[in-house]
């Protein structure tokens, strides 16, 4: 959407919460009461289930950020009910999420167990340690992170299931092909607007980047 698109539909959006809740009806009880602010049995197991999780960010500007974390299930460590730590890994450096939590202190999680629609969201206080008692329990991919997030849980939340069986996430059969989206080297290299550089410098690259990946 371009900027003038963007302006054309917001000059009627929405002006309040007031607004929005006209709009659908409030949730039902459920809906409410399963937010709670420390970790079950259950909820434990989730996250040792779990071998992807989104973390949301936003710095002091409000700029948001959501960034994937990945690892052997269980690789995000429980410290205790209202405390778990995600181990940095390898990656562009750009350290974006870990820059946005030191300027605001606030971190989202959404934990995500391949083939199952169940996701489990957890908001609360974070900071970024690199404590060597800590970052040695955090060895799943092979060795300590440089780092770690950790995050002193507000809120913890089952998510339905909903969005993953709207989008067949889990159902190949009903994948795009996969020549039906451009390359993961192709859109890198639009997105890098350097002539001198070609479709088969990126794949090398990124081949390199999987090999080496924790290092």
């Amino acid at each position: 959407m371009t900027d003038d698109a963007f302006d054309s539909l917001r000059c009627d959006a929405l002006a309040d919460q007031e607004a929005l809740r006209r709009v659908y009806e409030l949730p039902n009880d459920s809906a409410v009461r399963k937010q709670m602010t420390e970790l079950t049995e259950q909820t434990r197991r989730l996250i040792s289930c779990s071998s992807l999780v989104l973390v949301a960010s936003v710095d002091a500007g409000g700029n948001c950020d959501v960034s994937p974390r990945g690892g052997p299930a269980g690789f995000v460590a429980v410290l205790d009910a209202r405390t778990v730590a995600v181990p940095d890994a390898t990656g562009n450096k750009r350290l974006d999420s870990w820059q946005n939590v030191i300027a605001t202190g606030r971190a989202g999680l959404m934990f995500v167990i391949p083939g199952r629609t169940t996701t489990l969201r957890v908001n609360g206080r974070a900071c970024i340690s690199t404590r060597p008692e800590l970052l040695a329990q955090l060895t799943a991919v092979g060795k300590p992170p440089a780092s770690a997030l950790v995050v002193g849980i507000d809120e913890v939340y089952p998510h339905c299931p909903k969005a993953f069986l709207r989008s067949g996430a889990w159902k190949p059969e009903q994948w795009l092909p996969a020549d039906a989206q451009p390359t993961s080297a192709e859109v890198t290299l639009a997105q890098l607007r350097r002539p001198e550089l070609t479709i088969a410098d990126i794949q090398q690259v990124e081949a390199d980047a999987l090999k080496y990946r924790y290092e």
